[in-house]
């Protein structure tokens, strides 16, 4: 097996470039610089999406549905979360890493949700942790940050809660839902959370909680939409919605390239070197070193 390639480029006169912190995002919220995020789930292509300028990933839960093949985020599992979250640190380790902490791991009691985000950055290397939060949340992610537990406070829409809401479904339509959405975003900037997510709402509920932050915290707290408008600080969407590797994408993350096809196409043509008896049979590398002699002498 080949050994993960580094990815990340030299600075100036060869030193390596620094790690991307929350002080990072902070200071590009405060610069007005926008940065995009996509979520990863190997140590591979973290390398590369850091070499072409994304330098936050979330391992998300999404695991679930682009690795496992499951229909929604809800059965992955913290040992396996845990395992990506370090196996994507190890791919890019001057990036910004963002864990998922998976549905159960902290609607168990505030007591096994603090072992759970410790274990994210302990044995993964992750710089934050995300939870799918609302206003009943707001002592959870106050302990974590008293605890040194960086929480990024994922309010609008939930994909966690597809069982209770009947489906996925966005937020923030009416008057009410947005003054929902705004109220967790509130309560969530009261709790000293690191950063704001918000998913699928309209643009002006993101610009809202973008008014919010900035106003509460001096623009130390970044926000980052999901399907949440143009005004965000930061922009994330899954990996493979982007490649063109699923079936279907949510209408805020339609594909830049079609990878499916293509790799559709790779596997046609092996298959075809391989069942016409092409593979090998002319450029195999390995030789026998004494040719006089038979395998079976």
């Amino acid at each position: 097996m080949s050994e993960v390639p580094s990815r990340a480029s030299g600075g100036a006169g060869g030193s390596p470039p620094r790690r991307v912190t929350l002080q990072t995002l902070r200071q590009r919220v405060r610069d007005r610089q926008r940065f995009a995020m996509l979520t990863c789930y190997d140590a591979i292509t973290a390398g590369w999406l850091v070499e072409g300028g994304v330098d936050v990933l979330l391992v998300g839960d999404t695991a679930a549905q682009m690795i496992l093949g499951h229909d929604s985020t809800l059965p992955v599992s913290m040992d396996f979360l845990v395992e990506l979250t370090g196996a994507v640190r190890r791919g890019a380790p001057r990036a910004l890493v963002m864990a998922d902490m998976p549905f159960g791991s902290y609607q168990c009691g505030d007591d096994r949700a603090m072992l759970n985000a410790g274990r994210f950055l302990k044995e993964s290397g992750a710089d934050c942790v995300k939870l799918e939060v609302d206003q009943s949340h707001a002592s959870l992610v106050e302990r974590m940050a008293r605890g040194g537990i960086p929480v990024v406070a994922h309010i609008g829409a939930k994909p966690q809660h597809v069982r209770a809401s009947g489906g996925f479904r966005s937020t923030g339509k009416t008057r009410a839902e947005a003054q929902t959405v705004a109220a967790d975003a509130r309560a969530m900037l009261d709790a000293r959370c690191s950063m704001l997510l918000v998913e699928a709402v309209p643009a002006e509920v993101g610009a809202c909680v973008v008014e919010l932050a900035e106003a509460a915290t001096d623009g130390v707290v970044p926000v980052i939409g999901c399907g949440a408008g143009p005004a965000c600080h930061g922009h994330v969407v899954v990996l493979h919605d982007l490649l063109g590797l699923t079936r279907w994408q949510p209408p805020f993350a339609l594909p830049m390239a079609r990878l499916g096809p293509m790799i559709a196409e790779v596997a046609a043509q092996w298959a075809r070197r391989v069942t016409e008896g092409g593979y090998l049979k002319d450029q195999h590398p390995y030789r026998m070193m004494d040719q006089q002699e038979g395998v079976s002498d």
